[in-house]
């Protein structure tokens, strides 16, 4: 009994498929979705300008912003998916401020990022802008603010041993500056309260955490604009 020979539609259908080739499906009748250049090129366009979008909110909060925000907050109110995509816009708005000389740059401190100008045009700034004279911390109260950062949490006696002097006024100072504050008390008779830094205290000297403190041996006398 003769075998009916497959057709030729049959015989391409079964070579496509072999290689999981979109050929079976129009040997077999069915249709492939086709993108076009065009198709391409607007969904590439649409990305950009979302992407565009994306970054120029992330900029307005920061704009508005008066303290350091963390990613996750700032992609709460630039309404990202969260901290990962905001820290990627993060670096794209700090390489335009670069790359076109702005006076803005992005700045990591005080556990979260800041929109700030350049610390060359500081005194340019504080000429324009005016403003009361600026108070200067004293070098007792460095020192004291020193001893503080360096061994929080820390009582008062503690601090007044290091230093070799009463320091309860210096301390009410620097809490006034909202430099130091009270976080907490000691398990000793009187429960005595507990002095740390704040977070002021990070942003005026720069730093992101307190990890990034310089080794006591590397500290040199400073003045402390506040």
């Amino acid at each position: 009994m003769r075998k009916n020979s497959p057709s030729m539609a049959e015989q391409l259908s079964s070579v496509a498929l072999r290689y999981n080739n979109p050929l079976a499906h129009w040997a077999t009748g069915s249709t492939v979705p086709v993108s076009t250049p065009q198709t391409v090129e607007v969904a590439t366009v649409q990305d950009r300008d979302d992407q565009q979008a994306k970054i120029a909110r992330l900029e307005a909060v920061l704009f508005l912003a008066r303290e350091p925000m963390s990613t996750r907050k700032l992609a709460n109110l630039a309404k990202l998916a969260d901290g990962t995509e905001t820290r990627t816009l993060l670096k794209q708005l700090s390489q335009r401020y670069d790359q076109r000389a702005s006076a803005l740059q992005i700045v990591e401190v005080a556990g979260g990022v800041q929109l700030l100008t350049r610390h060359q045009l500081a005194s340019w700034i504080h000429r324009l802008h005016g403003g009361p004279e600026e108070t200067r911390l004293s070098a007792p109260a460095l020192e004291t603010l020193s001893v503080v950062a360096y061994r929080q949490p820390i009582v008062r006696a503690e601090v007044e041993a290091v230093r070799g002097v009463q320091c309860g006024e210096i301390l009410r100072v620097l809490m006034e500056r909202d430099l130091l504050r009270i976080v907490g008390r000691a398990d000793e008779l009187g429960r005595p309260f507990l002095y740390g830094t704040t977070k002021k205290f990070l942003q005026v000297f720069g730093l992101r955490r307190l990890e990034q403190l310089p080794p006591i041996d590397q500290i040199r006398k400073v003045e402390v604009n506040i």
